[in-house]
């Protein structure tokens, strides 16, 4: 199953090798990390007892973006202390989701900062968000243990028989960006928040699960509107 665990800044090394070995124990390796980190050795391959081949094996990026540009389908995780962007998975959920696709498509999975998680600009980036129902009197898990709990239901979800083909992130988060700017052109979204209403339409198209053909329809729709709101606003002919 191509899975994609990414974490964004993490500030501990032996978390990073903590979650390479529970990665490892349930049959994943690709890691990438985002943005700043500790340095990794040796502490991180202390931690990983075994799994530091998936520490060796990282992959690297300076943004979010970047690490999400290819995959199908992107998770953002967050505590269940934060209530301020809509959770709508947990991670059986998560693995079911998962379990719809096939062996050519990526799901990334994002886990954010120990002490603060990830910020809001970070988990509009992700199609869908996920939380580990804690108890609400201690909501708050280390990184490693919520890595190994999304990676156990994700490994012993069963397969579903290979279906459509995702339209990748970085075309579906182009969508997004030009379904945007033409709302605010037409005066649908306000210019100076237009996140406040667009965050719904976000939660509908992730819920859509938009294949690459359904994806370059959409993205022709828009490109069609604008050229007729081109023509329109010079004068031209109808």
């Amino acid at each position: 199953m191509p899975l994609r665990i990414v974490l964004v800044e993490p500030k501990e090394a032996g978390n990073v090798g903590a979650a390479a070995r529970v990665m490892k124990n349930f049959g994943f390796d690709e890691l990438w990390i985002v943005g700043d980190h500790p340095k990794l050795h040796p502490l991180a391959g202390w931690w990983a007892s075994g799994a530091e081949d998936v520490v060796e094996k990282a992959h690297f990026a300076p943004a979010l973006h970047h690490a999400l540009a290819d995959a199908h389908v992107t998770v953002a995780t967050t505590s269940a202390r934060e209530r301020t962007t809509p959770v709508d998975l947990n991670p059986v959920e998560v693995a079911q989701l998962s379990a719809s696709l096939d062996d050519s498509q990526t799901l990334a999975l994002v886990f954010g900062r120990e002490d603060s998680g990830l910020t809001w600009e970070e988990l509009i980036q992700c199609q869908r968000t996920a939380v580990i129902p804690t108890d609400p009197a201690f909501p708050t898990m280390n990184l490693a243990q919520s890595v190994g709990v999304f990676c156990y239901e994700l490994s012993t979800t069963a397969r579903a028989p290979a279906g459509r083909e995702l339209a990748p992130a970085a075309r579906i988060e182009r969508l997004h960006e030009r379904v945007q700017s033409l709302l605010v052109e037409v005066g649908f979204l306000h210019g100076d928040n237009p996140y406040r209403v667009y965050d719904d339409l976000r939660a509908i198209s992730a819920r859509a699960n938009l294949d690459g053909r359904e994806a370059t329809i959409l993205l022709g729709i828009i490109r069609q509107i604008e050229w007729k709101l081109a023509q329109t606003a010079g004068g031209g002919t109808p």
